[in-house]
């Protein structure tokens, strides 16, 4: 199995092309041996680009303990690169399709290869139904985790998230994360956000990913901390999110659809032996 190691402000993935090469049995399994650092080629998961009828193609997404994911801002831009880059859909304009729907990828091309990508994430969803999560009132969710009290505001960016705008210790963060991620309330999980408001257009974020824990960046994390600043009047649009890997910017009416824009990255490609998944 041929595969490309691609990766978006850290936030690396283990990509395989599903339109010209039959696609993995077991892609959940899979996911799990690739993203091992030490076995396996060390990743936060697995993306799967694949034939769409709606779309120039589909991607599937597979979180490093074998959960499947619905949406991957950061890998939806490696997506665009590698179909841009390979000559699969040679377009500026790229139509993906995900779990979550069609999303618009408008490519930045620089010397005839793409850099990265304005992705259109669609409108944010703020009731609980959406999200989802079990609570009555989604923007002040208080939830306890590792002895602490968090307040937290929920958001579907195509996929759960939970905002938290108070930046915890490292001691704090890793015992609450997977606590939080995992908590009764959220049916699907959730992205746990940690944020500070930097100045009207800027946030410094962490994030506890579900499925893979800590990565360096989470595009619709960003998207979320950004629209959730917005819609509370700490932030005005655009907004610089920066995240361990590096910065991503949101833009958002307070209405419609948010942008999201940043890099995308090829690293190496390979082939990995059948008799290994």
């Amino acid at each position: 199995m041929h595969f490309t190691k691609m990766h978006a402000l850290g936030n690396d993935y283990v990509y395989v092309d599903c339109i010209r090469q039959t696609p993995p049995a077991d892609p959940a399994a899979l996911s799990v041996e690739l993203s091992k650092p030490h076995t396996g080629i060390g990743a936060d998961g697995l993306i799967l680009i694949l034939p769409s009828h709606i779309a120039d193609a589909r991607m599937r997404i597979y979180n490093a303990d074998g959960s499947e994911a619905l949406m991957c801002g950061n890998g939806i831009r490696c997506v665009g690169k590698f179909l841009y880059d390979s000559g699969l859909c040679k377009k500026e304009t790229i139509r993906v399709e995900t779990q979550s729907g069609i999303k618009l990828l408008r490519m930045q091309i620089e010397d005839g290869v793409a850099a990265g990508a304005s992705v259109d994430m669609d409108p944010p969803r703020f009731d609980a139904a959406s999200v989802p999560v079990l609570c009555e009132d989604p923007q002040a969710l208080r939830l306890e985790a590792a002895g602490h009290i968090f307040l937290l505001h929920c958001v579907s960016i195509g996929n759960p998230h939970a905002v938290c705008f108070s930046e915890p210790d490292d001691a704090l963060f890793y015992a609450a994360g997977p606590v939080l991620e995992n908590h009764p309330v959220f049916p699907a999980r959730a992205n746990i956000e940690f944020c500070a408001v930097l100045n009207e257009h800027e946030l410094r974020m962490r994030v506890w990913e579900r499925g893979s824990g800590e990565t360096m960046a989470c595009g619709t994390g960003a998207t979320a901390c950004a629209v959730q600043a917005i819609r509370m009047g700490l932030c005005q649009s655009p907004v610089t999110v920066h995240l361990a890997g590096g910065d991503l910017r949101i833009d958002w009416d307070g209405t419609s659809s948010a942008f999201m824009t940043g890099p995308a990255h090829a690293v190496f490609s390979g082939e990995w032996p059948a008799i290994f998944g």
